[in-house]
């Protein structure tokens, strides 16, 4: 027999659905399929049905797209009988979903807009009586949300007209300082109390923490000056038991003797009564190379030693007890130590260049006033 005689036709598979596509429908399978926030699975969903509207076999869109030809059946189908809401993965199983948007946006909306007639802000269980409604879901919805009713914050705007020549002026010193000059942050902290407790503090356990009375006995009251030299970290320092221009004049006389001779003292400090009497100007006459540099009113936190002596309560005073039966005039030795200068407290920088509101570190504070509208 002839050998062509053995040969049999081959079986076809069942016929392929025609994949035919609107204008509308491609335009929209080509834009998922490129959109960057569309799931990967989706994306590939667009792929196989674009590739099948092509007239490709399942087989050659398997191996074109490195997927399963069972996969590629699977979406043909599902995009002929279902168009594009076939592509879109089915709702899962499970229970319904209890929170309707609806509720959601009731509960932000009450949240946000009104308040309680017997308190200055909602709770998550007066909210969930108010809207009947779970506690649980309130708490859950105002986390989602970041809501947070219970939680305050303060904020104080400086009315000084000259609040951007002093910004300037006091982030020049910072960045670039004049030459041969030293940048001193000075302020003081008034009141400091040496508080004792009514009993021992009981000592730091495991699972325990430290432990102490929440009364206490004062044995005196101290006014620190500081003076934070801002190239080094150096801080001069004088404890006094008043706060007055005297003292702060003896103070300046302290600085003005630790600072070698031949340098400028570039001086920032607050506004103060005590910074601005008549007594310190007269000094200021007699010393001229000491000048000062006045923070805008209500923001003295652009004074860089408000950030050591806010250090110094957290680390030192909040917690630090003086010796039983101290008295008021020497209220905690280990603090007049803790602040005692080194012998080495200037460091000096001869490389400054000689105007320090014309740099070019400037710019980002620049920057930052122009968004509140100043030109």
């Amino acid at each position: 027999m002839d050998a062509t005689s053995d040969i049999r036709p081959r079986r076809r598979g069942p016929k392929l659905p025609e994949v035919a596509l609107t204008d509308q429908e491609r335009t929209t399978l080509e834009g998922w399929a490129r959109r960057r926030s569309s799931s990967q699975a989706l994306a590939e969903r667009c792929r196989i049905v674009l590739a099948c509207a092509s007239g490709a076999s399942n087989t050659e869109v398997a191996q074109r797209l490195g997927v399963a030809r069972s996969t590629v059946i699977k979406w043909r189908s599902r995009f002929v009988a279902r168009r594009l809401e076939g592509l879109v993965d089915e709702p899962r199983p499970g229970a319904p979903r209890k929170l309707t948007d609806e509720h959601i946006e009731r509960v932000i909306v009450t949240t946000l807009e009104t308040t309680p007639t017997d308190a200055t802000h909602w709770s998550t269980r007066s909210l969930a009586r108010a809207l009947g409604m779970n506690q649980t879901a309130v708490s859950r919805i105002w986390r989602a949300f970041g809501l947070k009713p219970h939680l305050t914050e303060a904020f104080k705007l400086s009315t000084d007209p000259q609040f951007i020549d002093k910004v300037r002026d006091i982030v020049g010193l910072y960045l670039n300082p004049p030459q041969a000059a030293l940048v001193l942050c000075v302020d003081d902290k008034t009141q400091v109390q040496a508080l004792d407790r009514t009993a021992p503090i009981l000592p730091l356990l495991p699972g325990t923490p430290q432990r102490a009375t929440h009364d206490d006995v004062r044995h005196g009251v101290t006014n620190l000056d500081a003076a934070l030299e801002v190239a080094s970290g150096k801080v001069i320092s004088q404890m006094t038991a008043r706060h007055r221009a005297v003292e702060f004049k003896r103070f300046l006389d302290r600085v003005d003797t630790q600072v070698p001779a031949g340098l400028e003292v570039q001086v920032i400090c607050d506004n103060s009564s005590t910074h601005k009497a008549p007594a310190i100007h007269h000094w200021l006459l007699g010393h001229p190379r000491v000048q000062l540099h006045f923070t805008p009113t209500d923001s003295s936190w652009l004074n860089l030693v408000e950030r050591f002596i806010a250090e110094l309560t957290t680390k030192w005073l909040r917690r630090g007890t003086p010796p039983l039966g101290a008295p008021a005039a020497t209220v905690d030795p280990d603090l007049d130590r803790h602040l005692e200068p080194p012998a080495t407290a200037v460091r000096v920088d001869q490389d400054r260049r000689p105007d320090p509101r014309r740099h070019r570190h400037l710019l980002p504070t620049n920057q930052r006033l122009r968004t509140l509208g100043v030109r």
